[in-house]
């Protein structure tokens, strides 16, 4: 990693990595040497030597040159992109919008631009993007819009209290970038989780603050072992699949699937799959139910409720079976095999400012809420506050145990 070969493509020209692949293959060359010297081997050729550090040069150039042309492609269609919104509207902005625009490869949407000035709401900036709101808009617009990243493009000091809204965008998990300069002493903010680091962000030098985490090897890593497992689980368990269609078929009436609109990432909404644990039209008879639920907060759960299957239906949702069909959204890129579980949007709705800070990572099948003790018995701030623990703590290894527990959790019916 820390060679800068495995880091994010979206902030780096393809010939920073070029410069990096030179250099990892020649400390990897330095360092055979060394060890053969080591060892005593004098007939190891020199021109064999430099034709492996020239391959190695070359393969690994040209398969970064892969993945670069195909996350072009993936970003020119719409997926894998990071939704900018931008604070300022004069020439810093216009700097920051046409660095983004001529680097289209680092997959950058600008929703618009805000400003202090009320008056230039809906005027022209650059290359077509416009102001779309002012800055006391922003926490409106941040819970109604999919914002992946706040750039602050505009002097601090023109800004009544910045520290308000820096504190909001932490509390919400939305990553803040800001292009540094001597008035940053008017910041009095210090972070609570999110880290500070420096980025070049399409050539333009940025401190960033970020909530989540910014391992890009790491995270790279997790999409692929997400990939991987969600595609070998599909495949190890279709009989279970097999069995578990005919059961709801011979038992209920209608679709064997049942899918449901929740909130992804940042607030990207998706369909939800799920093996049919209830009877038709279960969504229609929720309100007159509503008087029974006993779970506090946003959510509705009630012990007995009348909607679901009997016996195939409780024993789906017992042991979480009914979730099996998610690994399939996991294939699709709107889910991760561990993260925290994917929300209605009326429930977010309902959601403080602290709590939304949970979509700042790609929902998952399963996370620390999921394999809880009694996770029924815990309230709607403790189920919060373990997503956003995962969060802050996230690692591979984490992953891989939650992963394991959620295996034994499922095998044995516990947690519920």
């Amino acid at each position: 990693m820390s060679s800068g070969v495995y880091q994010s493509f979206r902030e780096k020209p393809f010939s920073w990595f070029f410069i990096h692949i030179v250099k990892a293959c020649f400390f990897g060359i330095l360092i055979l040497n060394v060890v053969l010297f080591a060892m005593s081997v004098k007939d190891m050729s020199r021109i064999l030597m430099g034709i492996f550090f020239v391959l190695n040069i070359f393969g690994l150039t040209l398969f970064k040159w892969c993945v670069v042309m195909m996350l072009q492609q993936l970003r020119a269609q719409g997926y894998n992109t990071r939704n900018v919104l931008i604070v300022g509207s004069r020439d810093r902005a216009v700097d920051v919008i046409k660095s983004i625009d001529v680097s289209r490869e680092g997959g950058y949407r600008i929703l618009g631009c805000f400003d202090i000035n009320p008056e230039i709401v809906g005027s022209s900036v650059v290359n077509g993007h416009k102001v779309v709101g002012t800055i006391t808009d922003l926490k409106a617009y941040l819970e109604n819009n999919v914002v992946d990243e706040l750039i602050f493009a505009m002097p601090l000091r023109l800004i009544e209290n910045p520290d308000k809204y820096l504190v909001l965008a932490e509390s919400m998990g939305v990553r803040v970038r800001f292009i540094p300069d001597w008035q940053i002493h008017y910041l009095k903010y210090t972070p609570a989780v999110a880290q500070i680091h420096v980025v070049d962000f399409s050539g333009i030098p940025t401190l960033t603050l970020q909530s989540t985490p910014i391992n890009e090897g790491l995270l790279l890593m997790k999409s692929f072992m997400d990939y991987g497992l969600a595609l070998f689980f599909l495949i190890v368990l279709s009989p279970v699949f097999a069995i578990i269609s005919l059961a709801i078929y011979l038992t209920s009436p209608g679709p064997v699937f049942y899918s449901q609109e929740r909130l992804g990432q940042n607030g990207r909404r998706f369909k939800v799959l799920k093996f049919r644990s209830m009877v038709l039209d279960a969504d229609k008879k929720l309100e007159a139910l509503k008087s029974l639920n006993e779970a506090d907060g946003p959510a509705f759960k009630i012990k007995k409720d009348p909607r679901i299957i009997p016996y195939v239906g409780t024993f789906l949702r017992k042991t979480s079976l009914d979730e099996l069909p998610q690994f399939i959204n996991v294939l699709m890129g709107d889910m991760s095999l561990v993260g925290p579980r994917p929300p209605l949007p009326s429930e977010v709705c309902q959601y403080e400012v602290w709590q939304r800070r949970r979509l700042s990572m790609k929902p998952g099948l399963t996370c620390l809420w999921q394999i809880a003790p009694k996770r029924n018995d815990l309230t709607f701030d403790e189920w919060m506050k373990l997503d956003l623990l995962y969060i802050d703590k996230w690692s591979l290894r984490l992953d891989c145990m939650l992963i394991m527990k959620t295996v034994g959790s499922v095998l044995t019916g516990a947690g519920r």
